[in-house]
């Protein structure tokens, strides 16, 4: 599957990994939790050495049950990074917004991906943003908000709803001037699902390409893996090198994840398997 970060077209042959920079003092895994502008810049750029192709980074934690920030504190959190990582900094950096103005400083910093936890539904400019600075979006499934998200989710068919959702929000993206191959869609792994759902919607990885566009999984260090192994979230990587290599077979293109390097070997190890 063909699509675009920044300049850039890729075919999908190759998997790219996402790494998590959480500008943020309660995102759910410490480990990814950083404050200090040039060490949160170093991070990222020990990211990029051990694998990652794309440095997503977030102002807000969206970790079940959390509270939202202020614009200005978002925006405050996230500029500095951006701003220290530079304009010749070696890969694509993402943000992780669903707020136009966040979306639009970031992009006019550096940024080129926005990804969106709404699927641009949370704030009417966003589409817009996207479009006019050319940027690619990820457009995300999740059921409710941050804070009421896994309050008893319940799905009749869960793939075949929410490739229905994502189906309905690229048309949407489309329509708005968004070219699809700058269009990523993420099925939402425990942004109000259960456990069988999250299980439902990997073992379909596949199928979300039905939507015209590449996949990304962000399923690193989640709750699911402690509730199959009893982990706590210092303790899932295993768990989360097993989705990854679960989701490489099935065909997905981008890895959100927390651990760059082991998870990158993960990724050419399935590739190589995958043929």
């Amino acid at each position: 599957m063909r699509f675009r970060l920044g300049s850039e077209l890729y075919d999908g042959t190759r998997p790219l990994i996402m790494g998590i920079l959480n500008i943020t003092p309660d995102s759910f895994y410490p480990g990814s939790r950083f404050v200090d502008p040039e060490r949160a810049a170093a991070v990222a750029r020990d990211m990029v050495e051990a694998g990652a192709d794309i440095i997503d980074i977030g102002g807000e934690s969206t970790r079940p049950g959390a509270e939202q920030v202020t614009v200005d504190e978002e925006i405050a959190r996230i500029l500095p990074i951006i701003e220290a990582l530079g304009p010749d900094f070696a890969v694509p950096v993402s943000i992780d917004t669903y707020r136009a103005e966040v979306a639009s400083r970031a992009v006019e910093a550096g940024a080129t991906i926005v990804n969106d936890i709404s699927a641009l539904r949370f704030d009417s400019g966003m589409a817009e943003v996207v479009e006019s600075t050319g940027s690619t979006v990820v457009l995300m499934h999740m059921q409710g908000t941050p804070r009421t998200m896994q309050k008893a989710p319940h799905y009749d068919d869960v793939v075949v709803e929410i490739l229905a959702f994502l189906s309905e929000r690229v048309d949407y993206a489309v329509s708005r001037g968004i070219d699809r191959e700058r269009i990523i869609v993420d099925p939402g792994i425990g942004f109000g699902k259960k456990l069988e759902h999250n299980l439902a919607l990997l073992r379909n990885i596949d199928r979300f390409h039905e939507t015209g566009c590449a996949v990304l999984v962000g399923a690193s260090r989640k709750s699911m893996i402690g509730m199959i192994t009893g982990s706590a979230v210092e303790d899932r990587a295993w768990g989360t090198a097993a989705i990854t290599a679960h989701c490489v077979i099935g065909g997905a293109e981008i890895h959100r994840v927390h651990d760059v390097g082991p998870m990158r070997q993960v990724c050419d190890v399935a590739t190589a398997i995958r043929g």
